[in-house]
């Protein structure tokens, strides 16, 4: 990028302090930690007790994401775990439960081509990262 180490440090802190980067992480490989499976699940819910069901969601590590959608579906879950049988106790134990889910629709994922946290910067090209 043509800067030096201490105005790289800089920028970067800057960016912390403006909350533009909100963290740093490590991309693990879901197999070689025990998360090969990946299911997508809408989930359908009532408003009374949708607050609830999504914060006890949120917290829970096999939830990879949780997106309000548009659509005839609530929400959107991904979810990696071991294999089916522990997908199967996700759904039966830790989501199902709640009141307010009345419905779920589960796809699994047979091969992810792309899978990236990565945000796309208008006017940054890939050459220029």
């Amino acid at each position: 990028m043509g800067l030096s180490v201490s105005s790289a440090n800089e920028r970067v802190r800057r960016l912390s302090a403006q909350g533009i980067v909100t963290g740093w992480r490590a991309q693990l490989d879901p197999e070689a930690v025990g998360a090969a499976l990946c299911a997508l699940v809408f989930i359908d819910m009532d408003y009374t007790g949708e607050a609830e069901a999504c914060a006890a969601l949120i917290a829970r590590p096999e939830v990879m994401e949780l997106h309000h959608v548009s659509g005839p579906h609530s929400y959107l879950a991904k979810i990696r775990v071991k294999d089916s049988a522990a997908l199967q106790r996700f759904l039966q134990e830790q989501l199902k439960p709640f009141p307010a889910v009345r419905r779920t629709e589960t796809l699994l994922s047979l091969q992810a081509l792309k899978e990236s946290g990565a945000v796309a910067i208008d006017g940054l090209e890939a050459d220029d990262a």
